[in-house]
């Protein structure tokens, strides 16, 4: 008996794809990806050059031999009954890098001739980078050993497979399908880095698309007339998934009405529809509401039209944002592009969703989706790793912010994402870690040619420098700037728009306490004069403690009421839940003109600031940033809507901590503001203090805003560094120090960033990912345990839940592999996990003492 070189096998059938056929088919892919014209451009772009043909085969004839190390007898092994194999099996990674090595230095070997040949297409580096970054097509960096030798792969005992002769003919087969590479030329391979690491995305996105039996059937035994076979299918592939958008992109673009259903943009939109398509970069500040989103859209379908893009990815902060975006982005395509249009991913893992349609997950990695069993131009939408190879998907800003940080697959993520036009929707600048990560991803993105939109309608003039790599201006000419305004490319002005379009007049009023039952007495009184009140503190406790307080005081109809009874909003639900939650909150206050006359009142954390569609009569705050107070007031009569007498006006009541922020220098933390200092270093939720305290005091002098004209100057005034320094010189040496404390823990989150960060300017073969057990992060201390119920069980609203999260605090200690014991106490759920106890019920999940 004698074993052919498998590819591909089925371990129950014993049927092989021959690795020259699957070899051919990842080639192929490849192939075709990097000649659709955008990506093309892309690494053009990196290259410094056009890439001429003789390059282009080249490379992929290096591509043919990402799995090389397949021919290994302890690799092929796994496809071969146990009486034929008594050695350890192995991978094809590194054996790859030493059948390659190994090949250089002997003779005898059987790719002796053509890797030398290899050798002569550029200096050693950019080879031995350029087949690292080949080699490492699973999704991580892969070292190459440090002595290769042959004495791991010949043994003499071994009868029924002999590696030599398979390489002989992958050898000839090589040679065959890629004549014009290794015919005479002086087109070296391009050297710079950012190069070689868009082909390492490209590579891991090519055997992606080239193993799916979808659009590569098994073929054996193998033919030296298969490469026309993988050529063919990878033009089919690439168009059936969505890759090749060439008939869809020769359309005229859609005009703004067709795309969104309005008659005429407002001024702001209109800057960003004039704006010429040679611009890398736009960043668009304006008001909540005011339309960003159709911008965003229009200037993605005048790119598309312009052969400039071929993708779109939008991302918002949160899940719940995803998921109300991708409705409206659905309808604007429908209505853009009619039956041809591409079905937006929901790219939210686990979601499985695609334009209206749902799927399900099946054995073997199949998905059965609504209207059909296999779809395979849902291909994207079926793994998270492929969310940004959509032609539009939209999600979270943590599936961008991963093509640019040091976990597998970033490289896949980074080089399909440089096709689209990188949409960022409500960027502001509390975070330093996610602003220093989107920075470096950013710029990543505008290296290779790639085109990218910020938005955001409380964008410092700090933050805003930061992310476009420009100057940031003195305070004076920073709080003159003209708003809403777009930023256009490198231009040093923003063009102003023409028009403020809707205005609002927001009374404040400052209150001196924090105790949930001044709270809730101020939230009943205003529901009770049929106001719909929205409630947003700062912790997920006082949040709770306000809800019981209302509760306790016999007002309990008056609070959203979700499932029968009634509920509060924040991050601490199951999934299921919260989506349940989401619906009842849109419900409570929809932005519609036929509201019952009744009063309610919805209290939650800071999930309720941003992406819900919801308008309040009144809202009630507790202090927080500038940029994030703004947020929230644009929950605020959001919408020209008729109102309750008493609320004919939007009021906003912002709660104070009683006697000020001085307490909070020690340090100190108090319902979300100042911060903590252990062990692990020094930690909260809003810890800049001056930032707090410059926006107490203009909320304390000036009782009337105006928004959105007031917008630039009020966050101006609460994060410009000038204005941060001249309040600490006042305030003295206890907030000096505690500034000074705030400041190493921004420096140290700026340096934790830069450490994780994918850096693409480096070689490629100087990646050192972090190991399996260093956990990196899109959001700096987000990350905790996942607890799977398995089975489902029954919540507190009456649905099956499948899964809860632990904050972090909570997690340290428990393993992902953890299972917990559940019980049923009432409507409440009783988890216990590592000995330690959780209940979850209405109020969310909470730890027991």
């Amino acid at each position: 008996m004698t074993c052919k070189a498998w590819g591909k096998t089925h371990l129950e059938t014993g049927e092989i794809h021959p690795l020259a056929h699957h070899s051919m088919d990842v080639a192929a892919v490849f192939s075709r990806l990097i000649q659709l014209p955008v990506i093309r451009t892309r690494l053009e772009e990196l290259a410094g050059d056009p890439l001429t043909e003789v390059q282009i085969s080249r490379l992929a004839s290096l591509v043919f031999l990402h799995d090389i190390g397949k021919l290994h007898p302890g690799f092929q092994a796994k496809g071969w009954t146990p009486d034929l194999w008594s050695g350890a099996k192995r991978g094809h990674l590194k054996e790859g890098w030493a059948f390659l090595q190994t090949a250089r230095r002997r003779e005898d070997h059987p790719f002796h001739k053509t890797i030398c040949q290899i050798m002569d297409w550029g200096g050693q580096e950019t080879i031995s980078n350029l087949i690292s970054a080949i080699i490492s097509h699973h999704g991580t960096p892969v070292d190459p050993p440090d002595t290769p030798n042959l004495r791991d792969w010949d043994r003499p005992s071994l009868q029924h497979y002999d590696w030599r002769t398979e390489a002989h003919e992958m050898d000839t087969a090589l040679q065959r399908w890629f004549r014009n590479a290794f015919g005479s030329g002086e087109n070296t391979l391009p050297e710079k880095p950012r190069f070689h690491h868009e082909i390492a995305g490209l590579v891991a996105l090519a055997d992606w698309i080239g193993s799916d039996e979808r659009f590569f059937p098994f073929k054996n035994p193998f033919t030296f007339d298969y490469d026309v076979t993988a050529h063919h299918a990878a033009a089919e592939a690439l168009k059936r998934i969505g890759m090749d958008t060439h008939e869809l992109s020769a359309r005229s673009a859609p005009s703004f009405s067709e795309l969104t259903g309005h008659v005429t943009p407002n001024a702001a939109q209109r800057v960003v529809g004039d704006a010429s398509i040679d611009a890398k970069l736009l960043i668009l500040e304006a008001e909540t509401g005011s339309g960003k989103t159709e911008a965003a859209l229009w200037r993605f379908t005048q790119l598309f039209a312009a052969g400039r893009v071929s993708g779109l990815y939008f991302a918002v902060p949160t899940r719940s944002a995803a998921k109300q975006l991708h409705r409206r982005v659905t309808d604007a395509l429908r209505r853009a592009f009619g039956k041809a249009a591409p079905e937006a991913v929901l790219a939210i893992p686990g979601m499985l969703r695609a334009g209206e349609f749902a799927g399900q997950r099946l054995p073997d990695w199949k998905v059965r989706w609504d209207d059909t069993d296999s779809a395979p131009h849902r291909w994207a939408a079926e793994h998270a790793t492929r969310f940004l190879a959509a032609t539009v998907a939209v999600g979270t800003v943590d599936q961008a912010m991963l093509a640019g940080l040091q976990v597998k697959h970033a490289h896949l993520r980074g080089s399909a994402l440089s096709r689209s036009l990188l949409v960022i929707d409500e960027v502001h600048a509390s975070d330093t870690y996610m602003t220093e990560i989107l920075k470096q991803l950013l710029e990543g993105h505008l290296a290779a040619g790639g085109y990218a939109m910020l938005m955001s309608a409380t964008l410092g003039s700090r933050a805003r420098a930061r992310l476009a790599g420009t100057c940031a201006p003195d305070f004076e000419s920073a709080s003159t700037i003209s708003y809403p305004a777009v930023w256009v490319g490198d231009e040093d002005e923003p063009r102003s728009t023409d028009e403020n379009g809707r205005s609002k007049v927001v009374h404040l009023e400052a209150l001196a306490t924090m105790e949930p039952t001044e709270v809730a007495k101020q939230a009943i009184s205003a529901a009770r004069r049929f106001g719909r009140v929205l409630v947003i503190r700062n912790t997920v406790d006082s949040a709770t403690a306000t809800w019981r307080a209302v509760r306790e005081m016999g007002a309990e109809a008056l609070l959203l009421q979700a499932a029968g009874g009634p509920a509060l909003h924040h991050g601490r639900f199951a999934v299921e839940d919260r989506a349940l939650l989401d619906r009842a909150v849109e419900t409570a206050l929809a932005p519609t003109p036929e509201r019952d006359q009744h009063g309610c009142i919805v209290i939650g954390t800071q999930t309720l600031e941003q992406s819900l569609d919801i308008d309040a009569d009144l809202l009630i705050t507790d202090l927080c940033p500038m940029d994030v107070l703004l947020q929230r007031i644009g929950r605020l009569h959001r919408h020209t809507l008729p109102r309750p007498n008493d609320f004919r006006t939007a009021q906003g009541v912002v709660l104070l901590p009683d006697g000020g922020l001085d307490r909070l220098t020690a340090p100190n933390f108090f319902n979300g503001l100042g911060a903590w200092s252990d062990n692990d270093g020094f930690a909260g939720i809003y810890r800049d203090l001056a930032g707090l305290e410059l926006t107490r005091r203009r909320i304390e002098q000036q009782a009337v805003w105006r928004i959105p004209e007031m917008n630039r100057e009020l966050v101006e005034g609460a994060t410009h560094p000038a204005r941060i320094a001249s309040l600490i010189q006042e305030k003295g040496e206890a907030w000096e120090r505690y500034d000074r404390k705030e400041g190493g823990a921004r420096a140290a989150e700026r340096m934790c960033a830069s450490l994780y960060v994918l850096k693409r300017r480096d070689p490629f073969n100087d990646l050192c990912f972090p190991g399996s057990d260093e956990r990196v992060m899109t959001r700096l201390g987000e990350e905790g345990v996942i607890l799977p119920l398995d089975p489902p069980i029954e919540g507190p609203f009456g649905q099956p839940i499948t899964r809860i999260a632990l904050p972090a605090h909570w997690s340290a200690g428990i393993s992902k592999a953890e299972r917990p014991t559940l019980a049923q106490d009432g409507t409440r759920v009783v988890l216990t996990v590592a000995e330690r106890e959780f209940t979850y019920s209405r109020e969310g999940l909470k730890k027991s003492a």
